[in-house]
């Protein structure tokens, strides 16, 4: 990489032609718009994915057979009047044309714009931003997080919603998109609009998905708005896979590792991410810092974890508890339990998946818990929980459960009056379940079984929080509908967790 001028950024190097009609006419390949990434006191991840025609079979978006070069530059002004790098990059047929430039020796809590450049045309501008020098306070933190968008379910205003929130950071985690094919998972009130191609096994249906996912105009302002950290679930694989099991026994899988390194490959070509699979080995638990404020750390629950026990689902189920079963491996509890211990942030914070509280589906004695869940995986939870100890404020982020929820963590789940340890704040999906409601019949009941949840709502959208060193507000943000386009979004609930007194005080 090296440096260019302002006239190659503008022109680029490698014309983009596409034969018409007879004549060859110049296409843009910019129609997956722009992102960042995983930023750092000096750096971020920026990203771009060349794709003249999106919704090529082949996955590679209608690109010529042959590496093409892509100028880049960032500045501190959105016109771009002080440009403070400038580069090339190659975009290659093997990386799906995906381009991501690691820049570093940036200014810390910073706000920079960026933007891409090839054949003569120019990408859209893209707004980012580096973390405050480690240590420092005095710098609060907007971040939103968002997760689970089916495209079917509906349209992704939500993602429009939270690019006007203008956040600093936007965590995304998990279910990024689904695997399905055209109308086989259908939302209660129906599907609202079409996947194309079949349901993503190889490396071309994964890319091809993808790039559906990110010709939406609202996703894009989303991802343009603010430096992402993302995380997978199961969706950006395969329903329910867990570690080297593929979940559908019924459904013949012949080689689920080479759709998983498929999904690993295809998963890093579309993200701003920093880690480069092997194999179908993705390594995305990491942790960014936001000063001495806050510490996300980013965790994998898919990757390293048992199958769910007793065959997964919803019911009673002993094997639950046993003291060996991991979610997130050997390796990655270390990880982060060592991460715990050597913090010195004010706030510690999961970013995960699955719903971490325990949650009773059933009144009465018998313990109905959904084992794809942390339930599943009760020991490895209580050693996470201990961990907490060791922080000064611990906030459990989650996605997956397609509703917002809030929940106390508790060091004894079946002891209400027990000590809490955190608090757990569950996202609601951009789409998955379509419209949804404001409660279901069975919200009181759900309420009594389990008296550490403290909130619910069934609404689409996502969760605005405010990290200060004295407290963390939570907004759950919804919309009242998504099988139509352009809904307003309200604040359904607010909430403030105080600085060292874990749980949820309304607003």
């Amino acid at each position: 990489m090296g440096t260019v001028t302002r006239r190659a950024l503008i022109t680029g190097v490698v014309a983009l032609t596409a034969l018409g009609a007879g004549s060859a006419r110049v296409v843009d390949p910019f129609t997956l718009g722009v992102a960042s990434g995983d930023p750092t006191p000096d750096g971020v991840v920026l990203w771009t994915r060349l794709a003249p025609y999106p919704l090529a079979e082949n996955g590679l978006g209608g690109m010529p057979s042959r590496v093409v070069e892509v100028s880049w530059e960032l500045a501190r002004d959105e016109r771009f009047r002080h440009v403070v790098r400038r580069g090339r990059q190659w975009a290659r047929p093997e990386s799906g044309f995906s381009v991501h430039v690691e820049v570093g020796g940036l200014e810390p809590g910073r706000e920079y714009f960026y933007r891409f450049a090839t054949g003569g045309h120019l990408s859209r501008t893209g707004r980012t931003r580096t973390t405050p020098a480690p240590g420092t306070m005095t710098t609060p933190l907007t971040m939103a997080f968002a997760s689970c968008a089916q495209y079917e379910h509906g349209y992704f205003t939500a993602y429009r919603r939270l690019a006007e929130d203008e956040p600093d950071l936007v965590l995304h985690l998990g279910d990024y998109q689904y695997e399905y094919r055209k109308g086989v998972h259908v939302a209660p009130n129906g599907n609202v609009r079409e996947v194309d191609g079949p349901e993503t096994v190889t490396l071309a249906d994964y890319r091809h998905r993808y790039a559906q996912y990110k010709s939406d105009a609202d996703l894009q302002a989303a991802h343009a708005a603010a430096p992402w950290a993302v995380v997978w679930d199961d969706h950006d694989v395969a329903d329910n896979w867990a570690g080297s099991h593929y979940s559908k026994p019924e459904i013949p899988q012949p080689d689920f590792p080479a759709r998983r390194a498929a999904a690993a490959q295809a998963y890093y070509e579309n993200m701003p991410i920093r880690s480069k699979p092997r194999g179908f080995d993705l390594r995305l638990y990491r942790r960014v810092g936001w000063g001495g404020l806050t510490t996300f750390h980013m965790l994998d629950t898919r990757q390293y974890r048992d199958d769910q026990p007793c065959g997964d689902g919803i019911k009673p189920c002993p094997e639950r508890l046993e003291p060996t079963r991991t979610m997130l491996g050997a390796e990655q509890e270390r990880w982060l339990l060592d991460g715990f211990r050597t913090s010195s942030a004010r706030w510690d914070v999961l970013g995960q998946q699955v719903f971490f509280s325990q949650y009773d589906h059933t009144p009465g004695p018998v313990q109905e818990t959904n084992l794809d869940a942390w339930d599943g995986y009760a020991a490895d939870r209580d050693r996470v929980v201990a961990g907490f100890s060791s922080v000064r404020n611990a906030v459990v982020l989650t996605g997956d459960v397609h509703a917002a929820w809030g929940a106390e963590v508790k060091e004894r789940w079946d002891d209400p009056a027990s000590r809490t340890a955190g608090t757990e704040i569950a996202g609601t999906s951009i789409t998955s379940g379509g419209d949804g409601s404001e409660v279901y019949p069975e919200t009181p009941e759900w309420f009594a079984e389990n008296p550490h949840i403290k909130y619910f709502n069934n609404r689409r959208g996502y969760v605005r929080t405010r990290f200060s060193p004295d407290e963390v507000r939570v907004d759950f943000r919804g919309l009242d509908h998504v099988s139509r386009p352009g809904a307003p979004v309200s604040t359904k609930a607010s909430f403030v967790i105080e600085d060292r007194v874990p749980g949820l005080n309304p607003v």
